[in-house]
């Protein structure tokens, strides 16, 4: 179990070292316009594209691990127990991680079409920031009205009882990448609307981040989450309609 909180961890400060330095970038422009990491402010190319791509899945992995953590260093403990055998263990595990983050990936190339869509119509700022008070109200109201889908709550379910599919690594270690990628689908499925509100508060926003992170966290780990869901959403389509009608 330790070398394999050992890799997540490692995992964690490299995804987030990686997000302060972009953080410090977008907010010293003149030394940013520099960094190779940083793409362009409009008319993007592959390049850029690519660059987008890797902010989003490095900032989902940053952001996702933790809450994830328990499932991980559950398949662990029970796959190292299961072949006696500390490598073959961290070797399930590691595949289940690469599966989560495969399916936050996933998410993180649709995030970053989308951000490429709404950059070329002008509707978000080259600091990757809503560039509407329209936009950022439906964003809200949207994430807001999510929280009380019983799709999400489905979702939630699952990620905070992934006990169900540590038996199935137990009963099928080859298909750890697969189970790994099932349960990155319904976190995604838990928390895409979420991570939507980046565009309202700046994509880069690492506070902003730091928040929306810990209170997914919140979601997973907290005895019973229906308050603490609804009224999030109640506070998000608060937020919406109020800015709507400002």
């Amino acid at each position: 179990m330790l070398p394999a909180a050992a890799l997540v961890g490692l995992v964690l400060v490299l995804a987030w070292a990686y997000l302060g330095w972009m953080d410090w970038g977008m907010r010293n422009m003149e030394a940013g316009a520099d960094m190779w990491i940083m793409p362009r402010m409009a008319g993007w190319g592959a390049a850029d594209v690519a660059l987008v791509f890797l902010m989003w899945a490095v900032m989902m992995a940053a952001m996702m691990l933790p809450s994830a953590l328990p499932a991980i260093l559950m398949v662990a403990r029970v796959s190292s127990s299961m072949t006696l055998q500390y490598r073959a263990g961290v070797g399930i595990a590691g595949a289940f991680v690469a599966g989560y983050l495969l399916a936050w990936s996933g998410f993180s190339l649709a995030a970053t079409l989308l951000q490429w869509a709404l950059l070329e119509r002008a509707l978000v700022t080259p600091m990757m920031q809503s560039a509407t008070q329209a936009l950022s109200a439906a964003i809200l109201i949207t994430a807001g009205l999510y929280q009380f889908t019983p799709f999400k709550n489905a979702c939630l379910r699952q990620c905070r009882s992934p006990l169900g599919l540590v038996m199935e690594v137990v009963a099928a270690p080859r298909s750890a990448l697969s189970i790994g990628f099932r349960h990155g689908l319904y976190c995604v499925g838990c928390c895409w609307a979420l991570m939507g509100l980046l565009f309202v508060t700046g994509v880069m926003n690492l506070l902003w981040v730091i928040i929306i992170a810990v209170y997914v966290g919140l979601e997973k780990v907290v005895p019973s989450t229906v308050w603490l869901s609804r009224g999030a959403g109640i506070l998000l389509c608060g937020a919406g309609i109020w800015l709507a009608v400002a």
